[in-house]
Formats: C-alpha cells, sequence, structure tokens
C-alpha cells in the first residue's frame, strides 16, 4: 500500500478524488479497506460476506480504466458495501433467512447496478435482521452484529451491518434500505449519517416477485456514510435510470433556488412522545448551529405525524402478514417474537383483524396526510425532528416485552411516520451523550435531498465527525 497504508480513514470523496488524479489507485484503497475488514470485523460481524478477490480484481480494472482515460463515475475504485436483502450479481440474497442461504442470484437489483456503473468496488454484504424487519441486527443466518460504540446497545436496524461497517472505517459508504428507519437508525445508533431519499429518487425493485403496495410506494434504498458529501456523491451514483421500477422520476438532483431564510420548522414529538433529555438538546444543539448559519427556525405543529404513525401500523404491517408463513418456516426466533409484539401493539390500534373496508380508507388518509404536509412545507421547507425518541436502544430491546415494544413503536416516530408520508430525511449526528451517538433528522420536501443534505452539512461543519472508530470493546 505504499504510502497511503490508511486508507480506510478516507471519506469516499476524497479515495474518488485521490484514485480519479492518480494520487493513489483503487487497489490501495480496496486492500486498505480489506485489511481493515480482517481487523475489525471478527469483532462487530458487520459484513456477513467478504468478496477481497473479487474486490480486487474490480479495483484492478478501475485503476485501468483511469490510466487509459475511460469516462468515471462518480464513486469510481471506492469500496462500497451492499445489505443481504438486495440482488447482487454472483451472490445470495438471504433476507437474513438461513432457509434463503443458497439463493444465488444472477442480476443486481437496479440500485446495485447503479452504484456498480458509478464505479464502486463491492467488498462485501452487509448483515441485517430476518426479512428487514426490526431495528435490532441479529439472525439465525448470520449472527448477531454490534455496535462500535457499545456492545451492549443495537447498532440499528436493519441496515445494521452497514452502519457498523461505515461507523469501524471498513467501507467509506454503506448501502441501506428503509420503510420504517433502516437507513437512518442504524446511522443514528452507529454516530454516521444516513439519506432516506424520496421514493422514485433511486430505482429499486426486488428480482421478479410483485411487490406490496407499501414496499413499492414507502421502501426508499440510500447511502449510509461518515461524512454528509459521501451521502451526495453515493446519490448522484445510485440515481440513474432503470426500467424496472416504474416509479423512478428523473428529476434534477439539484432543485430551484429557496427564498431567503430558509425556514425550518421544528417538530420534538410529533404528539407522539416526548423525546429524552439527551435528543432535546442534539435538537436545540441543531437548531442553533441552523440559526448560525442564516437559517429562519422556529417550533412548529407537528401533530400531523401522530396519525401518520398510526397509518404505519396498518399499511406497512398488514401488508408484511401474509410473508409470516415464510417467517415461521424458517423459524428465526427473535423475528417471530418481534413479529409477535408488533402485531399485538397493532392490534390496541386497529383491531385484531382489520377490515380491506379500513386498509382501503387508510391508503386514502395517506394521500390527504401527504398533501397537508407538503402544505405545511410551503411555509417551512424544512423541518428539525428527532431521529428517535431515545438513545439508542439496548441490544434485544424489542424482545423484552410487549411494553418494551411499545415504548420502541413510540418512540420511533419519526422513523416510520415518513414512509408513510414520503418525505426524503438525513440522519445526521450532534456528538455522544452517555457515552453513545446522538443526533437529529431533517425532512425536506419531495425530490428536494438537496436541501436536506445542505442542512444537514451545515450541522456537521458545526458539531465535526465522530468516526471511523476503533470498537470500543474487545471480542
Amino acid at each position: 500500500m505504499g504510502m497511503h497504508p490508511e486508507l480506510w480513514r478516507w471519506t469516499a470523496t476524497e479515495l474518488a478524488k485521490g484514485i480519479r488524479t492518480r494520487a493513489i489507485s483503487a487497489r490501495e484503497a480496496t486492500e486498505s479497506c480489506l485489511a481493515r475488514i480482517e481487523q475489525v470485523n471478527p469483532v462487530l460481524n458487520a459484513l456477513v460476506e467478504v468478496a477481497a478477490d473479487d474486490a480486487l480484481a474490480s479495483a484492478d480494472a478501475a485503476d485501468e480504466a483511469v490510466a487509459k482515460g475511460r469516462k468515471l463515475g462518480a464513486l469510481h475504485g471506492v469500496p462500497v458495501s451492499i445489505k443481504i436483502n438486495s440482488d447482487q450479481a454472483g451472490h445470495a440474497t438471504t433476507h437474513g433467512t438461513v432457509s434463503r442461504k443458497n439463493n444465488i442470484v444472477a442480476h443486481d437489483a437496479p440500485h446495485v447496478a447503479n452504484l456498480r456503473k458509478g464505479g464502486a468496488i463491492f467488498v462485501g454484504r452487509s448483515n441485517s435482521p430476518a426479512f428487514g424487519y426490526r431495528w435490532f441486527t441479529n439472525c439465525t443466518a448470520h449472527g448477531s452484529t454490534l455496535n462500535p460504540w457499545s456492545r451492549e446497545h443495537t447498532p440499528g436496524g436493519s441496515s445494521g451491518g452497514a452502519g457498523a461497517s461505515v461507523a469501524s472505517g471498513m467501507v467509506p459508504i454503506g448501502h441501506g434500505n428503509d420503510i420504517g428507519g433502516s437507513i437512518r437508525y442504524p446511522a443514528y445508533a452507529c454516530g454516521v449519517a444516513g439519506l432516506r431519499p424520496t421514493v422514485g429518487r433511486i430505482p429499486s425493485w426486488y428480482g421478479d416477485e410483485d411487490q406490496s403496495l407499501s414496499v413499492q410506494t414507502m421502501l426508499a434504498q440510500g447511502p449510509l456514510a461518515r461524512s454528509v458529501a459521501d451521502l451526495k456523491l453515493a446519490l448522484q451514483a445510485m440515481s440513474g435510470f432503470d426500467a424496472r421500477d416504474p416509479l423512478y422520476a428523473p428529476v434534477p438532483l439539484q432543485g430551484a433556488a429557496a427564498d431567503r431564510p430558509i425556514r425550518v420548522g421544528i417538530v420534538r414529538d410529533g404528539g407522539v412522545k416526548q423525546p429524552v433529555i439527551e435528543v432535546d438538546a442534539a435538537i436545540d444543539a441543531a437548531a442553533a448551529q441552523l440559526r448560525d448559519a442564516g437559517y429562519g427556525v422556529e417550533e412548529v405543529d407537528g401533530s400531523i405525524f401522530a396519525e401518520a404513525h398510526r397509518l404505519w401500523h396498518l399499511l406497512v404491517l398488514e401488508e408484511f402478514r401474509p410473508m409470516m408463513p415464510a417467517v415461521r418456516e424458517d423459524g428465526d426466533p427473535a423475528m417471530l417474537k418481534a413479529a409477535e409484539y408488533y402485531y399485538a401493539h397493532a392490534e390496541t390500534i386497529w383491531g385484531a383483524a382489520p377490515s380491506l373496508e379500513t386498509y382501503m380508507t387508510g391508503y386514502a388518509r395517506r394521500g390527504t396526510l401527504i398533501a397537508r404536509l407538503a402544505q405545511l412545507m410551503e411555509r417551512w421547507p424544512l423541518l428539525l425532528q428527532p431521529v428517535s425518541a431515545e438513545l439508542p436502544f439496548e441490544q434485544d430491546a424489542d424482545l423484552a416485552s410487549m411494553q418494551r415494544m411499545g415504548e420502541i413503536l413510540e418512540a420511533q416516530w419519526p422513523m416510520i411516520t415518513l414512509p408513510v408520508l414520503g418525505f426524503p430525511a438525513v440522519a445526521v449526528p450532534t456528538g455522544l451523550a452517555q457515552g453513545l451517538p446522538v443526533g437529529v433528522q431533517i425532512i425536506g420536501q419531495r425530490f428536494r435531498e438537496d436541501m436536506v443534505l445542505d442542512a444537514a452539512e451545515v450541522i456537521e461543519a458545526r458539531s465535526g465527525t465522530f468516526t471511523p472508530i476503533d470498537p470500543k470493546f474487545d471480542q
């Protein structure tokens, strides 16, 4: 690795520039990340498959492309991880399940194909809970992923492997997906940044199977990274057209200039749950930082989020219910217990067996809530919220009791309301509290990821970055 033995510490932006200018090589960058993986992955179990030979071959091809003056993508030569629930040609899409461990696929999913076109080097597959339906990352197929900040606390889920691998320096960018916070929450728990874009911004589809309505309209693919600039770079690479996604929208990444000062509304509890003191302090800090940068920041009524919170328990959970036979067949005890508690809590809101009419009325109401939030955001184009009302949860807290699951579902109101409402958001760290990362969420208008990321960059510039880190514990 010559004069650059710790390239794993570099951001994706720095690596891409260094490779493009031939200050470093893609092989050097890849070797450095692979060495870091060998050092820390046995402790964290963030990447459940590492493809060193393939990655090095791709890196050599990337260096050859630079030498021959070929057109280079935004992430040319940059190591990236892919989540185990997304198709990557030649690898198993396991969804964290034993029954799918040999589910080798022939083609990349649209978002994976875009990363490949963008020049990314795929070094490994990141862990996820079974079927991606927990904010905790363990499964019978691949074991548990630990948070590099604390083995007693979750790395988040379902993209917990991505969050832990980015925070610990294994890769500068991790791919994730989000239908209930699965990008934003691991970013929060691991002290990195995570972007959930507007559905339709990054093409997404799963194999040749029919997708449920909530997956089509609420599930978003996106990046986790150690810097906001890297999120911008990854978004650029991931956003290309793919005909397999019927909802893809070719909207420019940069929107029209906003009126100044840009107004930011603070929504602290969404009418669901008050944040703990440490999270409330993070909101105050971020609000002050935005004011210092010239934003107009004020408290607003966010009661619309309480109704969206209720709707998620109907629309998403009821559409997942047909998957329960597969969950039982696979026999993952953690997922089975979590599902039991999910549906028990949803029953307190919608009853034991919501009718088709209730379900249809729920989708009709969703459209109304989206329109109301869009009208609110004409005045406040950005909203500042918690990521979670609590600090990162203790490991497997969702399995402790039905009561604790209910507390978690309420604490995660900022996570589960956004897929229902359909607006983009970024989670950005602001500091540490009790030795754990803490941060905030910024929501923007539809397809205004540029404004969301710019505001996050303001917070990052004043708060600093907190990763990469060595795991805070031994194996």
